[in-house]
């Protein structure tokens, strides 16, 4: 089943360019005026350039309401946001035991990856 994610696992992580407080202050409020231009993936760039929790924590949520529930899980770990990590894991896991047990019940060979309303 997760075949399709590749040796590189759900997270990549990279060491972060090293930047002053004032280039950090600068690019977040850089991030959050594309963040509310609704530039989201702008945004995302500039906050995991800068590891600023509040700008990645939000991207999470934007992710989450699209139900791009895997890209949601990656922001709030690299946040850190342990409560939503948690909560997204749980929903993550009762899925995985759906799509199990729905290849299980496959009669005729085919397995069904897809669910609906979900990307992964």
């Amino acid at each position: 089943m997760f075949d399709r994610f590749g040796d590189q696992g759900f997270i990549k992580t990279i060491e972060r360019p090293a930047l002053t407080d004032t280039q950090k202050v600068a690019l977040n409020r850089k991030g959050n005026d594309l963040f509310n231009k609704g530039r989201i993936e702008e945004a995302r760039k500039i906050y995991l350039t800068t590891g600023y929790s509040d700008g990645l924590r939000r991207v999470g949520e934007y992710y989450e309401r699209q139900g791009k529930i895997l890209e949601a899980l990656k922001m709030y770990w690299l946040a850190p946001d342990k409560a939503k990590v948690e909560q997204l894991s749980a929903k993550l896991a009762i899925l995985i035991q759906k799509l199990l047990h729905q290849e299980e019940k496959s009669d005729d060979g085919r397995t069904s990856t897809a669910y609906p309303g979900h990307e992964f």
